[in-house]
Protein backbone atom coordinates (compact mmCIF):
# COMPACT_ATOMS: atom_id res chain seq x y z
CA UNK A 1 0.00 0.00 0.00
CA UNK A 2 0.97 3.62 -1.06
CA UNK A 3 1.19 5.71 1.66
CA UNK A 4 2.85 8.77 2.91
CA UNK A 5 4.67 8.56 5.95
CA UNK A 6 4.64 12.07 8.13
CA UNK A 7 7.80 10.48 9.90
CA UNK A 8 10.15 10.07 6.59
CA UNK A 9 8.15 13.03 5.20
CA UNK A 10 7.60 10.46 2.01
CA UNK A 11 5.52 8.24 0.23
CA UNK A 12 6.49 4.66 1.10
CA UNK A 13 5.21 1.28 -0.27
CA UNK A 14 3.71 0.14 3.74
CA UNK A 15 3.20 -3.54 4.77
CA UNK A 16 0.04 -4.19 5.84
CA UNK A 17 -0.18 -5.96 8.95
CA UNK A 18 -4.17 -6.05 8.89
CA UNK A 19 -7.60 -4.79 7.40
CA UNK A 20 -11.02 -4.16 7.87
CA UNK A 21 -13.77 -3.41 5.63
CA UNK A 22 -16.99 -2.34 6.92
CA UNK A 23 -20.23 -0.32 5.12
CA UNK A 24 -23.47 0.52 5.70
CA UNK A 25 -25.48 1.66 2.85
CA UNK A 26 -27.29 4.34 4.43
CA UNK A 27 -24.36 6.37 5.54
CA UNK A 28 -21.25 5.59 3.25
CA UNK A 29 -21.00 5.96 -0.46
CA UNK A 30 -19.16 2.67 -0.74
CA UNK A 31 -17.20 0.08 1.36
CA UNK A 32 -14.59 1.49 3.58
CA UNK A 33 -10.91 -0.26 4.76
CA UNK A 34 -9.30 0.44 6.91
CA UNK A 35 -5.53 -1.00 7.15
CA UNK A 36 -2.64 -1.36 9.59
CA UNK A 37 0.67 -0.57 8.53
CA UNK A 38 4.22 -0.66 8.87
CA UNK A 39 6.45 1.87 7.62
CA UNK A 40 9.25 0.16 5.62
CA UNK A 41 11.98 2.94 6.47
CA UNK A 42 11.64 4.06 10.04
CA UNK A 43 9.41 0.73 11.08
CA UNK A 44 6.35 3.50 12.16
CA UNK A 45 2.81 2.17 12.37
CA UNK A 46 0.56 4.17 10.47
CA UNK A 47 -3.33 3.34 9.90
CA UNK A 48 -4.66 3.72 6.22
CA UNK A 49 -8.20 4.51 4.68
CA UNK A 50 -9.20 3.94 1.30
CA UNK A 51 -13.44 3.59 0.01
CA UNK A 52 -14.05 1.26 -3.11
CA UNK A 53 -14.95 2.58 -6.47
CA UNK A 54 -18.60 2.36 -6.64
CA UNK A 55 -18.12 2.22 -10.15
CA UNK A 56 -15.47 -0.10 -11.23
CA UNK A 57 -15.28 -2.07 -7.89
CA UNK A 58 -11.23 -1.01 -7.62
CA UNK A 59 -9.79 0.72 -4.40
CA UNK A 60 -9.57 4.56 -4.53
CA UNK A 61 -5.93 5.86 -3.24
CA UNK A 62 -5.74 5.49 0.23
CA UNK A 63 -5.28 7.85 2.59
CA UNK A 64 -3.38 7.99 6.34
CA UNK A 65 -6.16 8.34 8.90
CA UNK A 66 -3.55 8.09 11.49
CA UNK A 67 -1.23 9.88 12.65
CA UNK A 68 -1.99 13.08 11.75
CA UNK A 69 -4.64 12.93 9.31
CA UNK A 70 -4.96 13.93 5.92
CA UNK A 71 -7.66 16.62 5.72
CA UNK A 72 -10.78 14.71 4.93
CA UNK A 73 -12.96 16.30 2.55
CA UNK A 74 -16.85 14.63 2.55
CA UNK A 75 -17.83 11.97 -0.13
CA UNK A 76 -21.15 14.71 -0.76
CA UNK A 77 -18.77 17.51 -2.11
CA UNK A 78 -18.85 17.36 -6.06
CA UNK A 79 -15.89 15.76 -7.54
CA UNK A 80 -15.58 19.26 -9.86
CA UNK A 81 -15.03 21.34 -6.31
CA UNK A 82 -13.72 18.13 -4.46
CA UNK A 83 -10.37 17.71 -6.98
CA UNK A 84 -9.84 21.39 -6.21
CA UNK A 85 -9.75 21.37 -2.35
CA UNK A 86 -7.72 18.14 -3.22
CA UNK A 87 -5.08 19.72 -4.91
CA UNK A 88 -4.79 22.51 -3.00
CA UNK A 89 -4.22 20.73 0.15
CA UNK A 90 -1.42 18.58 -1.99
CA UNK A 91 0.17 22.60 -2.96
CA UNK A 92 0.04 23.25 0.71
CA UNK A 93 1.96 20.47 2.09
CA UNK A 94 4.14 20.64 -0.90
CA UNK A 95 4.91 24.35 -0.07
CA UNK A 96 3.28 25.48 -2.88
CA UNK A 97 1.70 28.67 -1.38
CA UNK A 98 0.53 30.26 -4.22
CA UNK A 99 -0.39 27.58 -5.83
CA UNK A 100 -2.73 26.97 -2.60
CA UNK A 101 -4.66 29.87 -3.07
CA UNK A 102 -5.26 29.74 -6.72
CA UNK A 103 -7.22 26.31 -6.43
CA UNK A 104 -8.76 27.42 -3.43
CA UNK A 105 -10.12 29.79 -5.37
CA UNK A 106 -11.05 27.34 -8.24
CA UNK A 107 -13.21 25.31 -5.58
CA UNK A 108 -15.06 28.49 -4.82
CA UNK A 109 -15.66 28.86 -8.88
CA UNK A 110 -16.52 25.47 -8.82
CA UNK A 111 -19.65 26.17 -6.02
CA UNK A 112 -20.53 28.44 -7.94
CA UNK A 113 -20.58 26.91 -11.44
CA UNK A 114 -22.32 23.39 -9.32
CA UNK A 115 -25.47 26.46 -8.40
CA UNK A 116 -25.11 27.69 -11.97
CA UNK A 117 -24.81 31.04 -11.04
CA UNK A 118 -25.00 33.57 -13.89
CA UNK A 119 -21.97 36.39 -13.75
CA UNK A 120 -18.40 34.50 -15.73
CA UNK A 121 -16.53 35.67 -12.73
CA UNK A 122 -16.02 34.71 -9.47
CA UNK A 123 -16.99 37.96 -7.25
CA UNK A 124 -20.51 38.28 -9.31
CA UNK A 125 -20.69 34.17 -8.55
CA UNK A 126 -20.21 34.97 -4.85
CA UNK A 127 -22.71 37.45 -4.82
CA UNK A 128 -25.70 35.48 -6.21
CA UNK A 129 -24.55 33.06 -3.96
CA UNK A 130 -25.23 34.86 -1.20
CA UNK A 131 -28.46 36.56 -2.74
CA UNK A 132 -29.95 32.93 -3.09
CA UNK A 133 -28.76 31.90 0.44
CA UNK A 134 -27.05 28.81 -0.31
CA UNK A 135 -24.15 30.98 1.74
CA UNK A 136 -24.65 33.51 4.37
CA UNK A 137 -22.82 37.29 5.36
CA UNK A 138 -19.47 35.58 7.14
CA UNK A 139 -19.05 32.62 4.65
CA UNK A 140 -19.48 35.83 1.49
CA UNK A 141 -17.15 37.81 3.65
CA UNK A 142 -14.75 34.55 4.00
CA UNK A 143 -15.07 33.55 0.33
CA UNK A 144 -14.26 37.83 -0.45
CA UNK A 145 -10.97 37.12 1.55
CA UNK A 146 -10.95 33.71 -0.89
CA UNK A 147 -11.10 35.64 -3.96
CA UNK A 148 -8.88 38.26 -3.00
CA UNK A 149 -5.97 35.71 -2.26
CA UNK A 150 -6.82 34.16 -5.50
CA UNK A 151 -6.47 36.87 -7.49
CA UNK A 152 -3.07 37.62 -6.02
CA UNK A 153 -1.84 34.73 -6.37
CA UNK A 154 -2.83 34.74 -10.08
CA UNK A 155 -1.15 37.57 -10.91
CA UNK A 156 2.42 38.83 -11.22
CA UNK A 157 2.46 41.42 -8.21
CA UNK A 158 5.14 41.73 -5.29
CA UNK A 159 2.23 39.96 -2.91
CA UNK A 160 3.31 36.88 -1.74
CA UNK A 161 1.20 34.19 0.18
CA UNK A 162 2.76 33.30 3.47
CA UNK A 163 1.88 29.34 4.95
CA UNK A 164 -0.34 30.79 7.47
CA UNK A 165 -2.46 32.25 5.15
CA UNK A 166 -2.46 29.38 2.57
CA UNK A 167 -3.36 27.15 5.65
CA UNK A 168 -6.32 29.39 6.66
CA UNK A 169 -7.34 29.81 2.86
CA UNK A 170 -7.62 26.40 2.53
CA UNK A 171 -9.47 25.56 6.10
CA UNK A 172 -11.97 28.51 4.77
CA UNK A 173 -12.56 26.61 1.34
CA UNK A 174 -13.52 23.31 2.90
CA UNK A 175 -15.62 25.20 5.53
CA UNK A 176 -17.61 26.93 3.02
CA UNK A 177 -17.92 23.40 0.96
CA UNK A 178 -19.13 21.71 4.30
CA UNK A 179 -21.91 23.94 4.91
CA UNK A 180 -23.25 24.60 1.57
CA UNK A 181 -22.82 20.57 0.87
CA UNK A 182 -22.47 18.61 4.03
CA UNK A 183 -24.40 20.49 6.87
CA UNK A 184 -27.39 22.27 4.79
CA UNK A 185 -27.81 18.56 3.61
CA UNK A 186 -28.01 16.94 6.67
CA UNK A 187 -30.20 19.99 8.39
CA UNK A 188 -32.60 18.84 5.60
CA UNK A 189 -32.88 15.62 6.43
CA UNK A 190 -33.16 16.45 9.68
CA UNK A 191 -35.98 18.54 9.48
CA UNK A 192 -38.03 16.00 7.02
CA UNK A 193 -37.39 13.42 9.61
CA UNK A 194 -39.00 16.13 12.54
CA UNK A 195 -41.83 16.62 10.13
CA UNK A 196 -43.14 13.11 10.08
CA UNK A 197 -45.95 11.94 12.04
CA UNK A 198 -44.87 10.18 15.28
CA UNK A 199 -46.54 6.94 16.00
CA UNK A 200 -48.63 6.43 18.59
CA UNK A 201 -48.81 3.76 21.03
Amino acid sequence: MILECPYCKANVHAKVLGEHVAFDPEEDPSPWRTSLVECPSCKNTLIGGQYQNPNGGAWEPPVRVWPSPKRFLSWQIPALVKNSLEEADRCLRAGALMACAVMCGRALEGVCRHFKTSSPYLAGGLNELLEKEIIDKRLFQWSQELQRHRNVAAHATDEKVIYEDAESLLEFAVAICDYVFVLSAKFQDFMSRKAKPTRKE
